[in-house]
């Protein structure tokens, strides 16, 4: 080792050269030089201890009598002589001067800090990624963090170098509704871009604004995602890398997790990962089903009945049909009534329907009404036999009677009167209960021959009591006088809430009850006043979910619903809504991450569909399966330009529909 004077060297025992010849070192080759050991500079006359033994330390020995040193004149080297105890001295290297062509000694390099085991895990997770999916793709960085969402900066020119990308998810990086991950450790964070805006101190950048959906562990070994969960308990730091995520990335994802679910159709972008949904979780919390008209409402409501019903052939399924169109898509697995074979009993009502058909006053009147009707219908219930075990009977239990009985005692009531001029209530109601008799219309209902207790039998085939093979029951109500459709519905809903309650002791059978055109039945208090279908919907959206019953709402106006009834529903599956109303409306009851989402509803195109809440693991954009034609429901557009090019026939047709409007029947 070379001091700063040229051509001196320390700690070799070798006495200075003030210049001249190097000497002779022909007889031994020059130690190498062992950087571990770096030697003190020391007197020319010094000669080396001997090394520690290994077993133990030894004590130093006395250093050895120095030889005379030469004069700088003498012409021969003074070698030292080694004692006999100690061992013979290497020769020293020879001084020499490095001439100006030579390189220069090498510096010492010291060794780095050594990285940290979760660093050292990171990037071997990054290489493992890397190999195995062919690379991260890096589109950005975060720079804010605010809660359920943040702000990321997306590089425009790594954006754009992606939209080629043979993976869809990867080329629809950065766009809105796609989906972006960031590294929080060893655990990837998802999030789903809601807004994007241009940077306006630098063009080439893209501020967005993201909201988490959830978070899954990564694999050492692929670098993938698994174990998908929503909810985020790390959040990352402004600086973080943002990647684009691929389809691989999806695929883990939307994986079914052994929970019972359905596959409905394809994730958007995507073109093999299958869109699912979780049935236990959809229908344990309500779902509803939104779209304007002509979005393919139907025929997705048929969908997902359909995939339910082979699922689950012994289900028990309740649907509300007030088109007629839905009887074509379940004749195969389904029970079908209408007014011909419905034969509902009227005894079934409670007071509350009761008042909705037989009491026609309002104001002061109608509580007159009312009044009289809960004293007669009473005693009109109490003549029958069932009366007799029942220890304390009310005007609400199911108790059959005769619509005769009741019009007698309405009747004698009248007759118990001091004053004529007080009859109008009798005579109301009396009139109203002989006109619904005598009206063939609602012979369904209120026909002589519903008599007999047939509860049991009616609760049986329309609840699937077996199902035998056919789980659902569709109830078309399009053939029912529109002024006691809502009671009609309203009993069947009841009927389905109150077999729950009182069925809590025995096996359980949970019932899904699907209402088409909701906003019908569940107004909201600007377009009807209180009713009783509104009054056992609402309370089966609140309270169905602890008595095993569920609610799936189908409608294509979200804004006329009563108020907190959309929010009830866990699970909402959004078709293109065209109003700005029902898009606010809309957009109100979706839980925070999906609010990138909701900006695309107008946007979508037929069969195409946002699925967010419990039924799905994060907000899906879903391209819906093709129905075949013979489930498919009754409610396909007419093709003018096709059909206005056939003519003949028209008499016979004309006579067959005049038939039939007479007789109001199909």
């Amino acid at each position: 080792m070379t001091d700063n004077f040229s051509g001196r060297i320390f700690g070799r025992g070798q006495p200075y050269q003030s210049g001249g010849e190097p000497q002779d070192s022909s007889a031994s080759a020059p130690a190498p030089y062992q950087p571990q050991m770096r030697p003190a500079a020391q007197p020319t006359n010094y000669q080396p201890a001997p090394m520690p033994q290994p077993a133990a330390q030894a004590a130093p020995q006395p250093a050895p009598q120095a030889p005379p040193v030469a004069t700088p004149a003498a012409t021969a080297p003074v070698t030292p002589v080694a004692s006999p105890q100690q061992p013979v001295a290497r020769p020293a290297i020879q001084p020499t001067v490095p001439s100006p062509a030579q390189p220069a000694p090498q510096s010492f390099v010291p060794a780095g800090r050594p990285e940290s085991a979760e660093a050292v895990g990171v990037k071997q997770a990054q290489r493992n990624h890397q190999a195995a999916e062919g690379g991260l793709h890096m589109i950005g960085t975060v720079i804010e963090i605010a809660g359920s969402g943040s702000q990321v900066s997306l590089d425009a020119a790594l954006i754009n170098a992606l939209v080629d990308h043979h993976d869809p998810s990867i080329a629809m990086a950065g766009q809105v509704g796609s989906q972006i991950k960031i590294r929080v450790g060893n655990v990837w964070l998802l999030a789903n871009i809601r807004t994007q805006r241009l940077d306006l101190t630098n063009a080439k950048t893209i501020i967005a604004q993201v909201d988490f959906l959830g978070e899954g562990d990564e694999e050492r070994l692929t670098g993938k995602i698994y174990n998908f969960r929503r909810g985020v308990t790390r959040y990352p730091v402004p600086g973080s890398e943002v990647y684009a995520v691929s389809s691989s990335d999806l695929k883990q994802v939307y994986a079914a997790d052994g929970r019972a679910s359905v596959n409905i159709g394809t994730v958007f972008p995507t073109r093999d990962i299958r869109g699912s949904l979780y049935v236990d979780a959809m229908l344990g919390k309500h779902f509803a089903l939104l779209g304007s008209t002509g979005t393919g409402k139907s025929t997705s409501a048929a969908l997902i009945l359909h995939k339910i019903c082979d699922m689950a052939p012994e289900g028990h399924i309740v649907m509300i049909d007030p088109h007629g169109e839905y009887s074509a898509a379940f004749k195969g697995n389904g029970a079908l009534y209408d007014v011909n074979n419905l034969a509902m009993p009227y005894w079934l009502m409670n007071f509350a329907e009761h008042c909705e058909v037989f009491v026609t006053s309002s104001g002061d009147e109608r509580q007159a009404d009312c009044d009289i009707l809960a004293k007669c219908l009473l005693q009109a219930r109490s003549k029958n036999r069932l009366a007799e075990s029942i220890g304390k009977l009310t005007v609400d239990a199911p108790v059959p009677y005769l619509l005769s009985d009741l019009t007698t005692i309405i009747q004698n009531e009248m007759g118990k009167l001091d004053k004529a001029t007080n009859t109008a209530p009798f005579m109301r109601l009396k009139g109203k209960i002989e006109e619904l008799k005598a009206d063939p219309r609602y012979s369904f209902m209120f026909s002589g021959m519903l008599v007999g207790d047939t509860m049991a039998d009616f609760l049986g085939k329309i609840f699937r009591l077996p199902s035998n093979g056919k789980p659902i029951s569709i109830i078309d109500v399009s053939g029912v006088p529109s002024d006691i459709t809502s009671t009609v519905v309203a009993v069947l809903s009841r009927l389905v809430f109150d077999y729950a309650i009182w069925s809590r002791n025995e096996p359980q059978r949970p019932i899904l009850l699907v209402c088409e055109e909701a906003h019908r039945y569940i107004p909201s208090d600007r377009v009807a006043g209180e009713s009783a279908v509104r009054t056992i919907l609402e309370r089966i959206a609140k309270e169905g979910r602890k008595y095993g019953v569920s609610l799936g709402l189908i409608t294509q106006r979200p804004s006329d619903l009563a108020e907190g009834v959309l929010s009830q529903c866990g699970t909402i599956i959004s078709m293109r809504l065209n109003n700005d109303r029902d898009q606010a409306y809309v957009r109100a009851a979706m839980p925070e991450g999906a609010r990138g989402f909701l900006d695309s509803i107008p946007a979508l195109r037929n069969r195409e569909c946002i699925i967010c809440g419990e039924g799905v693991s994060i907000p899906i954009r879903v391209a819906l399966d093709t129905l075949e034609e013979e489930k498919r429901p009754a409610s396909e557009d007419p093709l003018f330009s096709v059909l206005w090019q056939e003519t003949g026939g028209e008499e016979e047709l004309l006579d067959r529909v005049v038939r039939r409007w007479r007789a109001q029947g199909r």
